[in-house]
C-alpha cells in the first residue's frame, strides 16, 4: 500500500471513529441537558461557568502546547517519540500541581475576581480537574498523532455516560451545582484511569531539560495561541459574569453550549482528524489543500443547514432542550447557530491549518485582532440590555471570518474565494429552506413545528441534490474523503 493510500485509509478510518464517538455523545447529551436544566436553575449553570473558566485558564498552562507538539511533531524515531512524550507528562503534570496549588491558597480573590465572591471554595475543589487533565492529554495525543480514534471512542463512551450515572441522580439529590462539579471531577478520573491503562506507552522516571528547552521554543507560540483562544471565547463571560449576574450568565453560555452540542458533533468529529491529517501533509502544498477543501464541503454540507434551522426553529429548541424558565435564551441561541455556522465553515479550520504547518503565530495575530474589537463591542453592549448584548457578541465574530480569510491569503497562500465558492450550493440550499419554512402558516404547536422541522430538511435535501458534486458527496461521503 502507498504511503498516500496508507494516510487515506486512516483518515477515514478516524473519521468513522470520531463521527461515531461524537454521534453517540450528542445522542445522550440532549437527554442530559434537557433533564438537568429542568432540574437546576440558570444560576446554577452560571457558577459552573465561572469555574470552567478558570479550569479552561490554568489547563492552558499546564499543556503549554505539548499535546499538540505530540501530534504535529516529525521525529525521527519511535524512541525519540517516547522520549518526548516523557518529558512533555511530567511537565504538565508538576505544573499542573503547581497551579492547583496557587488556586488553593488564592481561590477566595480568584472568585471574586471572576464575579463570584464567596465561591472560593467551589474553585479550590472543582480544580482538582487540572492535574487529573494534565494526567491524560498526553496519553490523548498519542493516540490523535497515530489515529487510534477507536480507543478514544470508548473513553468519550464513558465520558457520556457520566452525566446519567452521576450527574442526574445527584442533581435530583442536591438541587446544586455541586451535581455539576462532582460530574466534572468524574469525567476527568475516569478519562485519566482508562487512557493510562490501555496506552501502550508508560510514562517513565526520567527527564530531559535539555529537551524540554528545545521542546518549549516549539510550542511556545501554541501555547499564546492557547491564551489568546481562551480570551476570545471566555473574554466575553468574565464581562457578563462582573456587570450582570448569574441568572443571565447561566442563560448567555447555556445558549452558546447547547448550540455547541448540535454544531459538536460536526466539529468534534472532524477537527482533531483534520489537525492530525494536515500535519501529516504539510510538505505536500496540493494534497494539503485537497484535503482541507475536502473537508470543509463535508462539512459545510452539514453545518450550514443546521445553523439557519437552530435560527428558525430556536423557540422550539429551547422548549425541547431546556424547558419554559430559559424563554429568555431563545434570540440568543437562534443568532448564535446562524454566526456559527459561517464562523465554522470558514473560520474554525483555520486555526488547524496555521497548527499543521507549523505556524501557530498567525493564529495568535488573528485572535488578538479579534480580542481588540470584541472586548470594546462587549463591554459597551451590555449596558444596552440582554438582546442588544446578544445579538453584537454574534455579529463580532464575523470580523474573526474576515481576519482568517485575510490571514490565509496572505500568509498560506490560500485564496478566501475559493473557500467561499466551496460552499456556495449548501447557502443556497439552506436560504431556499428557510423561504420556504417563513411560507407556511404560523404555529405555536409543537406537533406542527416538528412536521415544518421535516419539510424543511426535505426541501434542503431536495435542493442540494441538484448539485452534482453534493449528490456525489450524499451518496457517496467515504469515496470522497479518499478521493
Amino acid at each position: 500500500m502507498s504511503e498516500k493510500s496508507e494516510l487515506n485509509s486512516k483518515i477515514i478510518k478516524a473519521t468513522k471513529w470520531s463521527s461515531v464517538t461524537e454521534i453517540a455523545a450528542k445522542l445522550v447529551a440532549p437527554i442530559s441537558t434537557m433533564v438537568l436544566a429542568r432540574v437546576l436553575t440558570p444560576e446554577a449553570f452560571g457558577v459552573l461557568v465561572t469555574v470552567t473558566m478558570v479550569i479552561s485558564f490554568a489547563e492552558i498552562f499546564t499543556d503549554a502546547g505539548f499535546q499538540k507538539y505530540i501530534v504535529q511533531h516529525e521525529f525521527s524515531s519511535k524512541e525519540d517519540l517516547h522520549r518526548s512524550t516523557n518529558v512533555a507528562f511530567w511537565s504538565n503534570l508538576i505544573m499542573s500541581l503547581i497551579i492547583w496549588g496557587f488556586i488553593l491558597i488564592f481561590s477566595d480573590q480568584i472568585a471574586e475576581l471572576v464575579g463570584n465572591k464567596g465561591y472560593g471554595h467551589v474553585i479550590a475543589i472543582s480544580c482538582c480537574c487540572i492535574p487529573l487533565a494534565a494526567f491524560s492529554s498526553i496519553q490523548m495525543a498519542l493516540y490523535r498523532r497515530h489515529f487510534d480514534f477507536k480507543t478514544l471512542f470508548i473513553v468519550r463512551i464513558i465520558g457520556v455516560a457520566i452525566p446519567i450515572v452521576i450527574t442526574i441522580p445527584l442533581a435530583f439529590i442536591m438541587r446544586s451545582y455541586w451535581a455539576l462539579i462532582i460530574g466534572m471531577i468524574g469525567l476527568n478520573l475516569s478519562n485519566a484511569i482508562i487512557l493510562t491503562v490501555k496506552s501502550s506507552w508508560k510514562p517513565k522516571l526520567d527527564y530531559s531539560f535539555r529537551l524540554f528547552k528545545e521542546m518549549f521554543s516549539f510550542t511556545s507560540w501554541s501555547m499564546l495561541e492557547a491564551v489568546t483562544i481562551w480570551l476570545t471565547s471566555y473574554i466575553d463571560i468574565f464581562i457578563v459574569g462582573r456587570l450582570l449576574n448569574e441568572y443571565y450568565l447561566g442563560i448567555y453560555r447555556t445558549s452558546m453550549t447547547t448550540v455547541a452540542q448540535f454544531t459538536g458533533l460536526i466539529t468534534a468529529a472532524t477537527t482533531p482528524v483534520l489537525f492530525s491529517s494536515l500535519s501529516r501533509l504539510q510538505n505536500n502544498r496540493e494534497e494539503f489543500m485537497k484535503v482541507f477543501l475536502r473537508f470543509q464541503k463535508a462539512v459545510g454540507l452539514l453545518v450550514i443547514p443546521l445553523g439557519v434551522g437552530l435560527f428558525i426553529f430556536r423557540d422550539a429548541v429551547v422548549d425541547i432542550m431546556l424547558g419554559s424558565q430559559w424563554h429568555e435564551a431563545s434570540y440568543f441561541m437562534g443568532i448564535w447557530a446562524l454566526t456559527s455556522a459561517i464562523t465554522i465553515v470558514l473560520s474554525h479550520y483555520s486555526s488547524e491549518i496555521y497548527r499543521s504547518i507549523g505556524k501557530p503565530k498567525l493564529s495568535v495575530w488573528v485572535q488578538l485582532s479579534h480580542i481588540a474589537v470584541l472586548i470594546p463591542a462587549v463591554w459597551f453592549a451590555v449596558g444596552y440590555g440582554f438582546d442588544f448584548l446578544c445579538t453584537i457578541r454574534a455579529l463580532v465574530r464575523l470580523e474573526l471570518v474576515i481576519a482568517n480569510l485575510i490571514t490565509l491569503l496572505l500568509f498560506v497562500r490560500v485564496n478566501p474565494l475559493k473557500m467561499c465558492s466551496n460552499i456556495c450550493p449548501e447557502l443556497f440550499a439552506s436560504m431556499i429552506m428557510a423561504l420556504s419554512v417563513t411560507l407556511l402558516p404560523q404555529s405555536t404547536s409543537l406537533i406542527i413545528t416538528l412536521i415544518y422541522i421535516v419539510i424543511a430538511i426535505a426541501v434542503y435535501i431536495g435542493i442540494i441534490m441538484c448539485f452534482p458534486q453534493e449528490r456525489y458527496i450524499m451518496s457517496n461521503l467515504k469515496k470522497f474523503i479518499r478521493r
